[in-house]
């Protein structure tokens, strides 16, 4: 179990989801997710989101006995997700006293959930304002559309800390070892990805405070090396490619079209390219396909004709691309078709919707199952893309 330390008067109260299968009822949960919720304990005290309805019960329990008799003053609203604020009916009915913080679309969004009018005791923030609790003072920071339009965070400046909100989240309870990066990189590009704009606003923000730790709404709390995860947001935000490298994403009906990719994939280590991934569509995870195909310079799309279009993983994972915003990348076409190969031709439809896509040629098409000329065709291919990496 990680330490979930914060400090003498900042205390992690949120809980742990084991049989969440799905985040959003789409994305796979294989280590399944945390629902982070802070309470500061001051003059007065905060309590910083709540958690999702399958944790709820927990979550207070958390929460009271951390309060050990006390009264919450106020409950920051950084985001109205149902997985953060599920609790916040429960929480203004235990304390008829407390003020709920949050911007003018937070109280919108709120007044849709829970069908109720907390009327005075609102407290509308806006960008700048302070909250005093006594010695520690939160600082509010608008965020909208990072990844929805009520988003804000805060900043605490005694003990320089961070509340991020659903920025610097990753997938994972908190009590397994998960490769950071890896999780963070399928999180912010499913979750946040196509709001890069708003992202970078959001780090020039951060970029005048003195952060010493970040608290997201999901997975571990950041204390070190701000700099490397900081870093990685912003290659992100810019839809910058994070490694110079190439994904080989697949999807193949009958094995040919695998075959391809799998040779293909080979033939380029053997030319000296340095990070070669490969995904097969048809049994993947596609929002960590998603991922790579935004971590890398390069990606190469192999797929198999159908139904006089292209085999629809590849579909799927081309509508999930542009639906995230995919740019500013080199890729490169591989099609299969035994009679009418049409793959080729629809990729391209789907890549002419996204920006600044550097479509290489030749486009190599294979009929049934590759032949030598085929692969004297990749071959080239692999040198026109070892020439964009």
């Amino acid at each position: 179990m990680m330490d979930l330390t914060i400090s003498a008067n900042i205390r992690y109260i949120g809980t742990n989801d084991y049989d969440l299968d799905l985040f959003e009822s789409q994305y796979p949960l294989p280590n399944g997710v945390s629902y982070n919720s802070y309470v500061i304990l001051d003059e007065k005290v905060a309590v910083m989101d709540t958690a999702d309805n399958r944790k709820t019960e927990e979550w207070l329990a958390n929460l009271e006995r951390e309060l050990d008799g006390r009264a919450v003053d106020y409950l920051v609203i950084h985001h109205m997700e149902p997985d953060h604020s599920a609790g916040i009916a429960l929480l203004a009915e235990r304390f008829p006293e407390m003020k709920l913080i949050g911007n003018s679309k937070t109280f919108m969004i709120l007044s849709q959930f829970t069908g109720k009018d907390y009327g005075e005791r609102l407290m509308a923030v806006k960008e700048g304002d302070t909250l005093s609790l006594g010695e520690h003072t939160l600082t509010f920071l608008m965020a909208p559309m990072v990844h929805w339009p009520e988003v804000m965070v805060c900043y605490e400046s005694k003990e320089k800390i961070l509340f991020s909100a659903d920025a610097f989240g990753i997938f994972g309870t908190l009590d397994v070892e998960l490769d950071w990066v890896t999780e963070a990189r399928r999180y912010y590009f499913n979750i946040v990805g196509k709001y890069g704009m708003q992202t970078q606003a959001l780090l020039k923000k951060a970029a005048g405070l003195d952060i010493q730790t970040i608290c997201p709404l999901h997975g571990p709390m950041l204390k070190e090396n701000l700099d490397y995860y900081i870093g990685k947001y912003d290659v992100w935000s810019k839809y910058e490619p994070e490694d110079r490298g190439v994904f080989i994403a697949y999807a193949s009906i009958h094995g040919n079209t695998a075959k391809a990719a799998r040779e293909l994939g080979e033939r380029f280590k053997a030319a000296g390219a340095s990070l070669v991934t490969l995904a097969d569509l048809t049994r993947s995870d596609m929002s960590a396909a998603v991922g790579e195909a935004f971590r890398h310079s390069v990606t190469v799309l192999a797929a198999s004709s159908y139904d006089a279009g292209v085999f629809e993983p590849m579909a799927q994972f081309l509508h999930r691309l542009g639906h995230k915003n995919f740019r500013n990348r080199t890729v490169a076409l591989v099609e299969n078709g035994s009679w009418g190969p049409t793959a080729a031709r629809t990729m391209k439809g789907y890549l002419e919707q996204m920006k600044d896509i550097n479509l290489l040629e030749p486009v190599v098409t294979i009929r049934s199952a590759p032949t030598q000329q085929n692969r004297e065709q990749l071959d080239e291919l692999i040198k026109v893309v070892l020439d964009n990496v």
